[in-house]
């Protein structure tokens, strides 16, 4: 058969190829860092993303818009090239998912380190069944009025697991400077948060 036969039978190239789609297009646009393309990205899929992690995060609103914040970190790091919307969703609901679960890690190792005075205090926390949510907002909340030097060293010590020697050494301080530090930081976020709960009662 000689190539004009061929041609005559064959489907033109241009059907062949795949249409290409809006989502692929989007992810490339998004790996090349095009600004415009991450303000219609985040217009999307931030309100689609909210109400997935506030079924996550079991209504905790608070919650849901820091994973959220997250995932959207994690997406701007790690975008890839996606072939369909189904995959882009998938993928960001995996991240959504995972920044949920470190959201959720960070707060049980703070009420560890907390909840480790309060058994020794004259006055009860709340009762169950929300006595575990109410100290997670109320840690949460004092925790941010703290000033930025006594937050960013109980993160470190708590959550970073930094040892003490390591944070003098950052510090370009003695330990005992740090031990008196983490002592007077403690006891000011533990006064604050029983304080808030007395008054909530």
């Amino acid at each position: 058969m000689d190539s004009v036969a061929l041609a005559s039978v064959m489907p033109t190239a241009a059907v062949l190829a795949p249409a290409t789609s809006p989502t692929i297009v989007l992810t490339q646009a998004l790996r090349a860092g095009d600004e415009a393309a991450w303000r219609d990205f985040h217009a999307a899929y931030a309100p689609r993303l909210m109400r997935y992690l506030l079924v996550v995060c079991q209504g905790r609103e608070e919650d849901a818009r820091e994973a959220l914040q997250q995932t959207f970190i994690r997406a701007v790091r790690h975008i890839r090239p996606c072939q369909t919307e189904g995959e882009l969703w998938g993928w960001l609901t995996l991240l959504a998912r995972c920044a949920a679960a470190d959201l959720g890690r960070r707060e049980r190792r703070y009420l560890g380190f907390l909840t480790r005075w309060l058994p020794h205090q004259t006055d009860p926390l709340p009762a169950p069944p929300d006595a575990e949510q109410r100290l997670q907002e109320a840690l949460a909340t004092e925790l941010a009025a703290l000033s930025p030097a006594d937050r960013e060293l109980l993160e470190q010590k708590y959550l970073g697991d930094n040892a003490v020697r390591e944070l003098a050494e950052t510090l370009g301080t003695s330990e005992k400077a740090v031990e008196s530090r983490l002592t007077r930081a403690r006891q000011r976020l533990k006064t604050a948060i029983l304080n808030r709960l007395r008054h909530e009662t």
